[in-house]
């Protein structure tokens, strides 16, 4: 039997107000960015909102479900080993012939019938989750390198290694980070972690420098318009996008950077569709929002007393507003360009649904701040 929350705090209505604005634009920016090609691919404009709306139907599901189970379920010991356990299976599955979905040139997805579900959404919470447990049962210990800080790196690693071959470069930075941030948190010396960080940066240029296609968008980063009909092609499409948007923007549904002019419109790059359509005005308000987000998350972090709930609260907090100011760097060109999406906004069921059910449990631990 599922255990609810026995608190009887409130739940935090400025966290839980951002978030479904959030969704509300998520609907509507993906049908606006979508409807011409959704129109051209599958003779329905509406094609691909339907499934945003009823993907965010199924999250807004999971996140009250969420709400309502006592969060301290998943510092249980063999809850967290089935969790990870599940999740690299999951993983491990994507590198199958097969079994993994080959898109773009990366085994990021499972088909599952008519649907597609990508591992990585579900690993990046578990991580958070393990993190949180091992945290907070080494009660400090984690200052010790060989004995704190090197389980905790191996675990990890074992993450990064699977996302870096699948190859999701993004998304094993994304972890890499917040691991830290939480290592760090939780205590661990700073000269171990930056002793850590300095060590790996070799390793991450080597990797970079490995693959044609990431040094590519290195250079393109630096000056797209030295292939502006290659590497730097989004970039300048994105940057096209915001500059005709100016400060009112051109109106919803008045884009014309989305009518086929630029890829990934209505998922990674959906936040140059805002700009262009909502103008700096637009853009602004959905970074506020995350921001508003962050602040409130960070505030439950320091609200509650007990540590995993703490540094649970802290890793889903830094785990989609990392992700999500990530993205916004790189499509306004301060970041190279790298496959992380906009969490609650940009297109795709996976990533919507397991970010507001980890939504639903740092609301299930605000109750605790009263």
């Amino acid at each position: 039997m599922i255990k609810t929350t026995s608190h009887t705090g409130h739940y935090d209505r400025t966290l839980l107000s951002a978030v479904l604005m959030l969704l509300v634009v998520s609907v509507v920016m993906v049908y606006s960015s979508s409807s011409v090609v959704a129109l051209t691919t599958y003779n329905d404009s509406a094609f691909f909102m339907k499934r945003q709306l009823l993907w965010g139907i199924v999250g807004l599901a999971l996140m009250a479900l969420t709400m309502r189970i006592d969060h301290r379920r998943l510092s249980d010991r063999r809850v967290v080993a089935a969790l990870m356990a599940l999740s690299l299976l999951l993983l491990a599955a994507t590198l199958v012939p097969g079994v993994g979905r080959m898109i773009n040139g990366s085994r990021r997805w499972l088909r599952l019938g008519m649907l597609s579900f990508q591992p990585a959404e579900l690993a990046k919470v578990v991580l958070v989750v393990y993190m949180s447990y091992y945290i907070a049962k080494k009660d400090g210990r984690v200052r010790d390198f060989m004995n704190g800080l090197v389980p905790a790196y191996v675990v990890t690693a074992v993450f990064l290694g699977v996302a870096v071959l699948q190859p999701d470069f993004g998304s094993a930075m994304t972890l890499a980070g917040v691991s830290g941030v939480m290592l760090f948190a939780g205590g661990a010396n700073v000269l171990h972690l930056g002793g850590t960080l300095v060590a790996a940066l070799p390793v991450i240029a080597f990797a970079v420098a490995d693959k044609a296609y990431r040094w590519r968008r290195i250079t393109a980063f630096l000056n797209p318009w030295s292939d502006p009909q290659g590497a730097g092609h989004q970039i300048i499409q994105s940057f096209l996008a915001f500059g005709s948007g100016g400060v009112f923007g051109r109106g919803l549904g008045e884009g014309r950077q989305k009518l086929l002019f630029l890829p990934e419109r209505h998922s990674d790059f959906i936040y140059a569709v805002i700009g262009e359509e909502l103008g700096l005005i637009g853009a602004l308000a959905v970074l506020f929002l995350f921001l508003l987000i962050l602040w409130r998350g960070v505030r439950i972090a320091l609200a509650v007393d007990d540590p995993f709930s703490r540094l649970l609260a802290l890793g889903i907090t830094l785990l989609i507003c990392l992700q999500g100011l990530i993205n916004m760097a790189v499509v306004t060109g301060l970041l190279p360009t790298k496959g992380i999406a906009l969490p609650l906004v940009s297109y795709g069921g996976s990533s919507l649904v397991i970010t507001m059910a980890a939504l639903g449990v740092l609301l299930n631990i605000s109750k605790e701040t009263g």
